[in-house]
């Protein structure tokens, strides 16, 4: 199979190639790539409610969104990232291919469930599909030596953070390939043997300065913006509490593809205006929108930043 090479680790541009491969080139083709600390979510869900966007910020975790649905995982350089695209005929066929390749590198792997990849019982792998006219693409991950801390912590949705079980739990469930594959010291040495096994004789796909930059072009015309990321999330409701110098805040909302539908405040706060002026002033807009209010009206003494945070669940 011939293949194309990706040095790329940024999530937004390589979230725009894993599309250029499924609806700009002809042939079957296979990619490995990886990303800095980043994570991805499915083309279906919300930003809001499956992700812990407090410790993606305060971490420097990207957010992105990828074209095809399944669920939000965490990608850092001990994961190594494969994706397949080519007439959706052929790659229909392709679905063991990695499992197939790990199995050639001496591992007990098996294709599971809907979309895992299983080595004893314990998930190194999870993939997920796109069609687009007469091409597919599959695509998914391979965990060689992914901080499992730092997976966990992410994808715990905020309020209702993991217990050390539920964290021990988690880990329990998945392994990285790393202590199983001792022949290779290096994921570029697992990466390099992987490329050998599903290229063969076939040789690069080599993009030209004319792709890179339709693929760069996509990357800020879609794939790094507000609205693809948070503007694509359904319907998401929400509760916060905190006890303010104002007294005690209670924000009831829905967020609609990523702004305001339905917003409520409660509690026995004091403020000069009543607080429901406030929330019908920002209904139809993003969170952020919020600090170009006086909120100091509706909350005495309250900045807008600090009832934003408050809002967002990032105190």
């Amino acid at each position: 199979m011939k293949y194309v090479i990706n040095n790329c680790t940024d999530a937004h541009w390589n979230m725009a190639h894993d599309e250029f491969l499924l609806e700009g080139l002809r042939d079957t083709v296979f990619s490995l790539w990886q990303n800095a600390p980043a994570v991805i979510i499915g083309l279906n869900q919300s930003a809001y409610a499956e992700v812990n966007l407090p410790y993606l910020e305060a971490g420097g975790i990207k957010l992105a969104r990828r074209v095809t649905g399944g669920g939000a995982v965490y990608h850092d350089l001990g994961n190594l990232n494969y994706s397949i695209a080519g007439p959706a005929r052929e790659v229909e066929n392709y679905y063991d291919l990695m499992a197939d390749a790990l199995r050639r590198l001496g591992l007990p792997a098996e294709r599971t469930g809907r979309n895992d990849i299983l080595v004893d019982g314990l998930k190194c792998s999870g993939w997920a599909k796109r069609l687009s006219k007469d091409r597919m693409m599959i695509h998914g991950t391979l965990m060689w030596d992914v901080n499992l801390e730092v997976l966990t912590e992410a994808l715990a949705v905020t309020g209702s953070k993991l217990s050390a079980a539920g964290i021990a739990s988690v880990r329990s469930r998945v392994c990285n390939l790393r202590s199983l594959l001792p022949q290779f010291k290096t994921v570029e040495e697992f990466r390099d043997a992987l490329h050998w096994i599903l290229a063969g004789a076939d040789g690069e796909i080599g993009l030209t300065d004319a792709q890179k930059a339709e693929i760069t072009h996509q990357t800020q015309q879609k794939f790094a913006t507000w609205e693809w990321i948070y503007g694509r999330s359904p319907k998401t409701e929400f509760k916060s509490t905190k006890k303010f110098p104002c007294g005690t805040i209670t924000a009831h909302y829905t967020l609609t593809h990523g702004v305001f539908s339905e917003l409520d405040f409660t509690g026995d706060f004091i403020g000069n205006r009543p607080a429901q002026e406030l929330a019908a002033r920002v209904i139809g807009h993003k969170q952020e929108d919020i600090l170009k209010e006086s909120v100091g009206d509706y909350f005495d003494n309250l900045q807008a930043a600090e009832l934003l945070r408050f809002i967002m669940k990032l105190n």
